[in-house]
């Protein structure tokens, strides 16, 4: 017996971006979240930068110029943090979503 599935790109609706959690609200009626200490970028940034974000073509991920960071829906669903790049001046950070 085979099982079809229609496999659907998870894809944003809308964000919010507290100072702790990167919120996410899916298409597919979804929400999900992250914490913002999973990007040592956002970590880092200030209010104003956390705030400004675009969502990226149809929704597959989100983009914050001022700080040019990229986390993409596929990302926070797998439960991805990123870390610092090795070499980088400041602290390691064991758990920081690179764009």
């Amino acid at each position: 017996m085979s099982i079809a599935v229609n496999e659907i790109e998870p894809r944003l609706l809308d964000i919010q971006v507290t100072e702790d959690e990167i919120i996410a609200h899916l298409v597919d009626g979804r929400t999900i979240s992250i914490p913002v200490a999973w990007s040592w970028r956002l970590s880092e940034a200030t209010p104003d930068q956390s705030q400004n974000f675009e969502i990226l073509g149809d929704g597959q991920g989100i983009h914050w110029p001022d700080i040019d960071e990229d986390i993409s829906v596929e990302g926070m669903l797998c439960g991805s943090p990123a870390r610092r790049p090795k070499g980088s001046s400041e602290s390691q950070d064991p758990v920081a979503v690179s764009g």
